[in-house]
């Protein structure tokens, strides 16, 4: 995966958001900062964004962002739907695919791979 790809696989979401005007049920936030990268981010943001589209789920949103400050958990995600974030570490594609699977279109937690508890966002 290229930086391209990321970029038009934002401006697609990006797109899709201000079409619609309304904020998605559920949003996954991918580090993708330098140690994330290097520890395979990018080939868990493919995995998630397949995951997504093979369940064709509209009511997710993908966000990128740099460093979450977790270098050790590397790649990294944080899934918010209502008031709750829970972090995810130490992923690998098949791992994405399970948070997708039992985590958003379940709501159950994929314990073995939870970093942070559940924090109420501001």
């Amino acid at each position: 995966m290229k930086l391209s790809d990321l970029q038009q696989w934002r401006d697609r979401a990006v797109r899709d958001v201000s079409m619609r005007g309304e904020r998605k049920e559920w949003r996954v936030v991918v580090s993708m900062g330098t140690s994330g990268i290097a520890a395979g981010a990018r080939d868990v943001m493919r995995a998630l964004m397949d995951e997504i589209e093979r369940q064709e789920l509209e009511n997710v949103e993908v966000a990128l962002t740099g460093s979450l400050g977790l270098d050790d958990f590397e790649p990294v995600l944080r899934v918010e739907h209502q008031d709750e974030s829970v972090f995810y570490g130490r992923l690998t594609p098949e791992a994405a695919r399970s948070i997708i699977s039992e985590h958003v279109c379940q709501g159950r937690k994929v314990e073995r791979f939870v970093i942070g508890l559940p924090k109420e966002r501001e």
